[in-house]
C-alpha cells in the first residue's frame, strides 16, 4: 500500500506539471499504479496452505510472472481507456508517452503495445510450466486468472470504467447462467 501511495504521488506530479514522461520512467511506476501488484499480494490472503511466507516474499520480489500480469494490466487498460481519460484529464497513459517519445502515430504504439502483451502471455505461460514451493500452482492460478480478468475487461473495449455487453455476458454467463453440476 506504501508502494501504491508513492506511484500515485509521482502520477499527480506528472499531471500537475504537465509532464509526459519517457516509458523508461512511465514503466516502473505504472506497473503499480494498474493496482495489480497490491490486488496480487492481497488475493493471496486467505488462500489454501499452499500459500505461505514464501510465497508472499516471493511475490514481493516482482516475479516474472507478476511483471507480466501487471504488463497485461497496465497496457491493455491503457490502450482502451487513453482517449477517455485525456479528455477529462488524467495523467498520460502509455501510448502518450511511448507516441510523445518515439514520434510515431497511436495505431503504431497500439501495435507495439500488442507484441509487448503477447510476450506478456508467453512469460506467464512459461511461469505457468514451473510451480515451486514458494511459488505454488494455486498462487500461479491466481496470477494467470487476474491476468485474464484483465483480457475480459479491456479485448477491444473499457468494460471495467464502462461496463459493456461483452463484460455483462460473460459475468451473466458464469454466475447467472451457469451450467448446473
Amino acid at each position: 500500500m506504501k508502494q501504491q501511495s508513492q506511484v500515485y504521488h509521482a502520477e499527480a506530479k506528472w499531471l500537475h506539471e504537465n509532464y509526459i514522461p519517457t516509458m523508461e520512467e512511465y514503466m516502473p511506476i505504472a506497473l503499480v499504479s494498474c493496482g495489480y501488484p497490491l490486488l496480487t499480494i492481497a488475493s493471496f490472503v486467505g488462500m489454501d496452505d499452499s500459500i505461505t511466507k514464501e510465497t508472499f516474499i516471493w511475490a514481493f520480489n516482482d516475479p516474472k510472472i507478476c511483471r507480466a500480469s501487471n504488463t497485461i494490466c497496465r497496457l491493455m487498460s491503457d490502450i482502451v481507456s487513453h482517449k477517455f481519460e485525456q479528455e477529462r484529464g488524467h495523467v498520460s497513459s502509455a501510448v502518450e508517452c511511448y507516441m510523445n517519445q518515439h514520434g510515431v502515430s497511436m495505431q503504431e504504439a497500439y501495435n507495439e503495445f500488442y507484441k509487448q502483451i503477447n510476450n506478456a502471455w508467453k512469460d506467464i505461460n512459461e511461469e505457468c510450466l514451473k510451480p515451486t514451493a514458494a511459488a505454488p500452482r494455486s498462487a500461479l492460478d491466481r496470477i494467470l486468472n487476474l491476468a485474464r480478468v484483465m483480457d475480459l475487461f479491456h479485448k477491444g473495449e473499457d468494460a471495467y470504467t464502462h461496463v459493456g455487453d461483452a463484460a455483462k455476458t460473460s459475468i451473466n454467463a458464469l454466475l447467472i447462467d451457469s451450467i448446473p453440476i
